[in-house]
C-alpha cells in the first residue's frame, strides 16, 4: 500500500508543483503581457490622438478669433446706437439737399424761359452807343444792368405768382 500511496502522492505532487510552476509563469509574465497590451494599444492610438490634438487646437485658435470678431461687431453695435443723433442729422441734411436741389432746377428751368424774353436784352439790342472804353464804366454797366434783370425778373415772378 505504501507503494500505492507514493505513486498516489507523486502524482498529487507532480500535479501541485506543475500547477505551481504554471502559476508562476503566468504571474511572471503577466506584467509584461499586461505592458505588451499597453504598448500594442498606445502605438494604434498615439497618430488619430496627435491628429485630434492638433485639429482641437487649431479650432481653438479659430474660435478665439471669432470670438475677437464677436466681441469687436458688439462694440460696433454699441457705438451705433449713439450714432442715433448723427443719422437723424444725416438724413435732414440729405432732405434739405434734396429740396435745394428741387429749387435750383426749378429756377434753371424758369431763367432760360425768362432770360429768352429778357427785357433788358431786347432793349439792349436796339441801342447801338459807341462809348469809349472806359474800364470802371464797363463794370458799373455790368452791375446796374445785373441788378435791372434781376428786379425785372422779381416783378415778373411776383406777376405770375
Amino acid at each position: 500500500m505504501s507503494y500505492n500511496a507514493d505513486s498516489d502522492l507523486e502524482v498529487m505532487v507532480r500535479k501541485a508543483t506543475e500547477r505551481i510552476s504554471e502559476n508562476m509563469h503566468i504571474v511572471a509574465n503577466e506584467p509584461s503581457l499586461a505592458f505588451y497590451r499597453l504598448q500594442q494599444h498606445v502605438r494604434k492610438a498615439i497618430n488619430p490622438m496627435v491628429d485630434l490634438r492638433s485639429e482641437v487646437n487649431k479650432l481653438h485658435t479659430e474660435l478665439q478669433g471669432r470670438c475677437y470678431d464677436m466681441e469687436y461687431a458688439a462694440g460696433a453695435l454699441k457705438s451705433m446706437k449713439n450714432a442715433d443723433e448723427s443719422f437723424a442729422n444725416i438724413r435732414e441734411n440729405l432732405k434739405n439737399a434734396i429740396f435745394l436741389k428741387q429749387q435750383l432746377k426749378y429756377e434753371k428751368s424758369r431763367r432760360k424761359k425768362v432770360d429768352s424774353s429778357s427785357v433788358y436784352k431786347r432793349l439792349s439790342a436796339h441801342i447801338t452807343l459807341d462809348l469809349p472804353e472806359l474800364p470802371e464804366l464797363s463794370d458799373v454797366v455790368r452791375e446796374t444792368a445785373n441788378r435791372v434783370e434781376s428786379i425785372m425778373s422779381k416783378a415778373t415772378h411776383s406777376n405770375t405768382s
